[in-house]
This record gives structure tokens, C-alpha cells and sequence, in this order.
């Protein structure tokens, strides 16, 4: 039964929703592109991307088509051998097979209860899939039915590959695992590792298994011993993607550090560094299967493709049009006034202006390059925006009259930049702090010279507040760590309850309470001086992200689901609410109200006591129709 299973051709028994006409106005993603996938025997690359969608980009005509979305971002895209089906891995926790000849859904795949990140064919019968829920699953693709689960991995799976009747999975417990696809039974495990292990890779020409770790190294072993091969120190900052040529078996490594390397598979040694482009993103590279080309996506919505024997970049795909830039803020930050400044992913740095009675845009300020920008801060006491980027520079803008003017950037190259803020306690007047992806929290001067660095976590620092009247502040990590320190760097406070990254932190304008939350779907609140936890609410199983407290008996979480929730503290009462179509990336205070940015293309002026919308400011519409078929 089971080979006449296997022989039957895969077919649509479920998803009737039409997709798009090719004449869609979709000149490209709206958001960035975290994978682009190119399908044997043709010039088409399939790409996924942080708006939801699955889209179509032709490298020989530089056609682009949408295909479908998901109901949240995607996270990965696979393409069988044949070219004939692809298989999209979502954080809405499905994944849509797609048939590439008709380019219509097949059918979703549910059984997941976290963020898929993913997926690999086993046969055009079989795939696997990994999440952050931490399982790895063996699906029947006909009839879409688990048909086993693989326990192991003690945190999120992020990435499995598969080769000769073995599955090879690898994510943030630091390990490399191998498992029999037949039997479920884990034939062997390299690591714990000091670091993350996000991605991994098979050299099937060689027989061999290749890791990308966050120290910056790549690891090869031997498939078939175990033993290892050899390490490449190959970058100084978190390596996201690994990737091996089908012709060569050459080994790609793409890091935080802004580089991209090719490898020679047989003496690991340097052979080409692809030329930069500011705007792509790490995690999105793939080789075309005739070892040719190699192509990834950006943070812009577009594609590009190297050749991979100069390193020459070719071509990017995807129209700018009428509408420059991809508005998908990532943070904005607010002045008593209602003037905002926002950053988003197409490194523009926008003004507005936000309160009950107006909603209007001021001037954008163009960047020299795309460079993402992930982190911002209007400081009104010092009169000056703070801006923090994807490629480790910080921008010092003073404001003026409403305006920003005298630009410094100043590179810092200590990994992506999460967060900012301006202290004003004596012997740190006007001192920006800055939190990094390389786990060191930097400290730089308003002319832009950088005073020094500390570090008080192991691992990428998301998130950074100053304590209102002390000489102190709080930072918390992708590792759980929640910690406080002086603004010397000396730790001060360890804060202990959470199980998993911790996105955000805030601190009460009292100073009295810290509030954090995190990828272990709670809300922790902690006394500042004794560290003591006060209070710990379960916020259901939608990912948070930023957070704020309105009061020092309310507190404000946005997800990335689009949803503000409102926390009371004195019952743990959870008031939720959707607000906007993709997530809503932070969340500040705005006198009675707070302002939330989203991914979406939007900025929400929300009222605290109802979650009602009271204004919005539009930059962009992330969204073409149809609905989302999942």
C-alpha cells in the first residue's frame, strides 16, 4: 500500500481559491524576502517573504508574479528534484504545497503549534518539516497526515535537510541531529555546541554534513563516521544560511558580518566573496541547481543573482515603481508633541506627526544605501535621533525646528543594531546605548565616538531601556537573559522566569517594575531593585513582541499577529485586540495613548482604555487581493 502511495501522482483534492491573474499589480514583495528558491529546468526563482506571500520572480525576463498568501510571513521556501511542486513553511504554523506547473496551492499542511521555519522533500511523496515548537515532523504529502513526530531538538528546529534515508536538523539547542526517516530513530548528534545553529547543509558529492554557528564558523563532518572534516573560521558575526552547489559541492556562508563567502568543498578554502549589496538578507540564498548562479532576496522586496564563479552580482528583480521603499517599520519612537520618527526595512527614516487631531507626513530622510534600520530613538531632552541599522552603524541626527540635520553615522562593527537609547545621568549626558546583535552593548558619544563596550549577555541583545532617575538600565537577550546593569556595564541583577528569547523589556515610569515578554509566550514583571518576579501571564500561544507600560498597573504587548493586548497587573486580566494585518513590531506611550508600528505599512494611534484605533498614518499598502489561502 505504501509504495502505491508513493508511486501516485500528487494532486489537488483541497484547495479550490483562485490564485491571482497574471496581470497582478504586484511589482514585487512588500516586505523582505527571507527566501528565494530557483526551480529545476527553468529561469524561475520562487520566493516567500515577511508580507505572507509566495511570489514568482523570472531571472531571463525579470517577470514577477504573485501566487498566494499565507495568513502570516513566510519563513522558507522549498522546491522538490522534479521542479514540479514547493512547498512554503509559514508563522501562521502551516505549510501550502504548491503545484509549480498550474503555480496553484495543493493543499496545507497542519499539525504544527508554533512558527514553521523548514521544510525538505523527501520524495515527491514524503517531506519533513521543523518549527519553533520544536518538533520535527514527517508528513504524508498526499493525503497531508503526519506520519510521525521526531522528539529530540530541547529548543526552536530551524533547519532539516535530507539525504540518503536520513533527515539532518539543526537549530538554537546548538546541535546537529540525524534521524532515520523510516524508523523516526536519531542515529547521532554533534554538538551541544557555545553557540546557536541555525542553518545547516548536505555536500552530497562528498558525503558530507556542513552547520553554519552563530560563533561565526562553519563546521563539516562526515556523514558516514561522524567524524569531523574540518572548521572554517569563515565570518565574524552570526552565520544565517549555508548552502551547498549541487555541481561542486562549494560551500556558501552568509553572516551578520555583512560578507558572503563561497568555499572550495574540497579544501575549505576561500574561493570567491560575493560583491555587497546593502539590502539583502543573509538568511534568503540558494544555488540554481546547474552550480551557475546564486541567487537570494532583500529586505526590499527584490531579488538578486550572483554569478557564482566571479562573485559579480548581475541583476536584481523586482520594480520600485511609484511606490519607493518597503514600509515595514520596525520601530518609531515619540515626542511629547505627537511628532514621530519611524525606521522600517528599506532603511528610510520617516517624520510625522501623530495625536487625536492630526495624522500627516513630514519629510523622509533618504539613506546613502537599503540598509534595514531596526532601531530608533527621539530624545527630547537632548534634541536628537538616534537610529540603529542591519549593517552595525548608528546615525546621529540633531533636531531642529521638527527637522533632522548635521548627520553622523559611525560604524560600530559589533553585528546588527536592535535597539537605542539616550541616558541623561551625570557623567552620560547625551551617551547613546546601544544594543547589538554580537551580545555587547555599545556606548557612543554625540559627536559619534564610540566611548567603549561591554558585554553582559552571551547572545544577541534585543532590546535596551534606561532607568528614568538612576544610573542604570535593563537588556534582555535571545538566550532569556533579563539583566541589569550600571552604565559602566557591571551587572547589577539577574531577572529569572523565562524559558526562551526574550523580544522585549521596559521599564515603569517609576522605575519601580521591569516588564518583559518573549518567544515563551508570557508576561514577566519584575521588581527592579530585588529582582523579585511579581507577576507571570500567559499571553496564549501568538509570539509577542514589543511591549510598554502605560501605567504602573498596565501594561501594553503587541504580537506578530497584528494584535495589541492590555495586561491589568492587579488581576492579570488580558484585554486583546486586533489592530493591523501583520505585526505590530513596538508599541510606546503617547500621553493617554500609545503608538504602534507594523509591519503592515502602518503606524496606529490606539486609545488604552478600549484598544479602539484613534489614528492611522499609512506609508504603504503591504497587501495585494486575493485573501490569504491558509
Amino acid at each position: 500500500m505504501r509504495n502505491q502511495i508513493l508511486n501516485r501522482p500528487l494532486v489537488n483534492r483541497e484547495m479550490t481559491t483562485p490564485t491571482p491573474p497574471e496581470d497582478s499589480n504586484w511589482p514585487r514583495h512588500r516586505g523582505p524576502v527571507t527566501c528565494a528558491a530557483p526551480i529545476p529546468g527553468t529561469d524561475k526563482v520562487i520566493t516567500s517573504g515577511y508580507d505572507g506571500a509566495v511570489g514568482l520572480f523570472d531571472l531571463s525576463t525579470g517577470a514577477v508574479r504573485l501566487l498566494g498568501y499565507h495568513d502570516h510571513l513566510v519563513n522558507r521556501v522549498t522546491v522538490n528534484a522534479a521542479g514540479t511542486c514547493a512547498a512554503t513553511s509559514s508563522s501562521d504554523y502551516n505549510i501550502i504545497l504548491w503545484d509549480l506547473k498550474t503555480l496553484k496551492p495543493i493543499r496545507v499542511l497542519r499539525a504544527h503549534s508554533d512558527d514553521v521555519e523548514d521544510f525538505a522533500f523527501v520524495n515527491d511523496r514524503i517531506g519533513a518539516s521543523v518549527s519553533r515548537d520544536w518538533r520535527v515532523l514527517v508528513w504524508d504529502l498526499e493525503h497531508g497526515s503526519v506520519l510521525r513526530v521526531l522528539d529530540g531538538h530541547q529548543k526552536d528546529a530551524l533547519s532539516v535537510n535530507y539525504h540518503d534515508g536520513r533527515l539532518f536538523t539543526s537549530g538554537d539547542d546548538m546541535t546537529l541531529r540525524v534521524w532515520d526517516v523510516e524508523t523516526g530513530k536519531q542515529l547521532r548528534s554533534w554538538g551541544p555546541f557555545e553557540t546557536e545553529t541555525d542553518t545547516c547543509a548536505i555536500d552530497a558529492i562528498r558525503g558530507r554534513a556542513v552547520l553554519g554557528c552563530d560563533d561565526g564558523c562553519v563546521r563539516v563532518f562526515d556523514i558516514a563516521t561522524g567524524a569531523s572534516i574540518g572548521k572554517i573560521e569563515a565570518h565574524s558575526s552570526g552565520i544565517k544560511k549555508v548552502a551547498v552547489s549541487p555541481r561542486t559541492g562549494d560551500i556558501l556562508s552568509a553572516a551578520y558580518d555583512q560578507k558572503i563567502h563561497v568555499w572550495d568543498g574540497s579544501t575549505l578554502e576561500k574561493r570567491v566573496t560575493l560583491e555587497r549589496q546593502p539590502a539583502l538578507w543573509e538568511r534568503s540564498f540558494n544555488w540554481t541547481p546547474d552550480g551557475a548562479t546564486i541567487v537570494a532576496g532583500t529586505f526590499d522586496g527584490t531579488v538578486l543573482a550572483w554569478d557564482a564563479t566571479s562573485g559579480t552580482c548581475t541583476k536584481e528583480i523586482g520594480d520600485q515603481g511609484p511606490v519607493v521603499g518597503n514600509a515595514c517599520f520596525n520601530e518609531a519612537s515619540v515626542a511629547d508633541d505627537g511628532q514621530i520618527v519611524l525606521v522600517s526595512d528599506d532603511g528610510l527614516v520617516r517624520l510625522g506627526q501623530l495625536t487625536e487631531r492630526e495624522a500627516r507626513w513630514g519629510p523622509t530622510i533618504k539613506p546613502v544605501a537599503r540598509v534595514l534600520m531596526n532601531a530608533v530613538t527621539l530624545d527630547e531632552r537632548s534634541e536628537m535621533v538616534v537610529c540603529g541599522a542591519h549593517d552595525h552603524t548608528v546615525t546621529l541626527f540633531d533636531r531642529v525646528h521638527g527637522g533632522l540635520t548635521n548627520e553622523r553615522m559611525v560604524r560600530l562593527a559589533a553585528g546588527p543594531i536592535n535597539s537605542v537609547r539616550v541616558a541623561h545621568h551625570p557623567g552620560f549626558e547625551g551617551v547613546t546605548f546601544v544594543a547589538t546583535y554580537s551580545g555587547a552593548i555599545v556606548r557612543v558619544a554625540r559627536d559619534g565616538k564610540v566611548l567603549g563596550k561591554f558585554r553582559v549577555h552571551e547572545n544577541a541583545v534585543k532590546a535596551l531601556r534606561l532607568h528614568p532617575s538612576k544610573p542604570m538600565g535593563v537588556s534582555c537577550s535571545a538566550d532569556g537573559v533579563l539583566v541589569s546593569w550600571d552604565l559602566e556595564g557591571n551587572l547589577l541583577q539577574q531577572f529569572l522566569g523565562h524559558t526562551a528569547i526574550i523580544d522585549d523589556v521596559d521599564i515603569a515610569p517609576s522605575g519601580r517594575q521591569i516588564a518583559s515578554t518573549g518567544r515563551d509566550f508570557t508576561l514577566k514583571v519584575f521588581e527592579t531593585e530585588s529582582g523579585r518576579l511579581l507577576h507571570s501571564v500567559s499571553l496564549g500561544r501568538r509570539s509577542p513582541k514589543g511591549i510598554c507600560f502605560h501605567d504602573e498597573s498596565t501594561v501594553i504587548v503587541s504580537n506578530y499577529w497584528g494584535e495589541l493586548l492590555k495586561v491589568s497587573l492587579a488581576d492579570g486580566h488580558v484585554v486583546r485586540r486586533q489592530i493591523a494585518r501583520n505585526g505590530i513590531s513596538s508599541v510606546n506611550r503617547s500621553g493617554a495613548h500609545v503608538v504602534a508600528t507594523s509591519y503592515d505599512g502602518a503606524v496606529y494611534l490606539v486609545g488604552v482604555e478600549d484598544l479602539n484605533i484613534v489614528q492611522v498614518l499609512r506609508a504603504m499598502t503591504q497587501r495585494a487581493e486575493p485573501a490569504s489561502y491558509a
